[in-house]
């Protein structure tokens, strides 16, 4: 395959062109979709220790972000393969151009995970169980929008997935609490995957590809300001049952604020305007956090 990127231009070694390819491969010059999986992790980690965890589950679980983060791109690049030669924004990705062979990224996407679960065997036996569950769901989400039109659900189920094992990690059990963060998770990362969507919504209608911001069609804004709406709500149950102070719910405000904005970015449905849109979340996932972390530092509790 590697004939079709014969560049005379590009002068440096083969093994310096096939790290760049699989770095590019990972998404490791992009870390919007590694904070985005980043938060939620953390607001699990903080919520299950109660504020600052232990630095061993905070590595682990900062690690093991930054490594199912790439894999997924990977696997999430193989999948596509057939799809993103037609769509602009992903017609130069590596698998695309022949920098890196499908084989290749099958063995890349193994090595990463095998890396991130020998992170997760130094955790108790019920955070090594549901890191099976987070495999699956991490190896199977991208071939779903041949099938279904709500892969951005399922792309929440697999990037919340850290919420649960963390307090399975530290508490050792996972509480109802720790659910409901997961269902705010999934509502919130449906909603910025959306934006993600509407800006390929005409390839993926041209190539047959399936999205939720096709399923919603001119719905979108109505459908994505329900989305939102409902994380709030679930993230003010969460808040409640936690007992959390002043500076949980001006961390959920700043949120809403940023989340407002968003709506004004994206109110013209261009590509560019849903995609700034989509970027803009690392800034409500980051409030949210620092909402939690703030409250939990700042916040006496009996």
């Amino acid at each position: 395959m590697y004939e079709r990127y014969d560049n005379p231009l590009d002068t440096r070694p083969l093994w310096q062109r096939k790290l760049g390819a699989y770095l590019r491969l990972m998404r490791a010059d992009r870390p919007i979709g590694w904070l985005l999986l980043l938060w939620p992790t953390w607001w699990g980690l903080w919520f299950a220790a109660g504020g600052l965890p232990d630095w061993h589950p905070l590595i682990v679980f900062t690690l093991g972000v930054w490594l199912t983060r790439g894999a997924g791109c990977v696997i999430n690049d193989y999948a596509d393969r057939w799809l993103d030669g037609s769509v602009e924004r992903t017609r130069g990705r590596p698998l695309v151009t022949g920098e890196v062979s499908g084989r290749e990224a099958l063995i890349l996407f193994a090595v990463l995970m095998l890396l991130a679960f020998a992170l997760v065997l130094t955790l108790n036996r019920l955070a090594i169980g549901m890191s099976v569950v987070g495999v699956v769901l991490a190896a199977s989400y991208p071939f779903l929008k041949r099938y279904t039109y709500l892969p951005q659900v399922y792309l929440g189920m697999a990037f919340g997935w850290g919420i649960p094992m963390a307090f399975a990690a530290i508490q050792g059990a996972v509480p109802p609490i720790a659910w409901l963060l997961y269902i705010a998770n999934i509502l919130w990362a449906t909603a910025y995957d959306t934006w993600y969507a509407m800006v390929d919504r005409e390839d993926d209608l041209r190539v047959g590809a399936k999205s939720t911001a096709i399923l919603f069609g001119d719905l979108d804004l109505i459908a994505q300001s329900v989305l939102y709406g409902l994380m709030f709500l679930t993230l003010g149950l969460v808040g409640q049952r936690a007992e959390m102070g002043v500076y949980y719910w001006a961390g959920l405000g700043v949120a809403a604020i940023l989340v407002a904005w968003e709506f004004r970015l994206a109110r013209s449905r261009e590509r560019d305007d849903c995609f700034r849109a989509f970027l803009h979340n690392n800034w409500v996932g980051m409030s949210i956090f620092a909402g939690i972390a703030a409250d939990f530092a700042l916040t006496a509790r009996s």
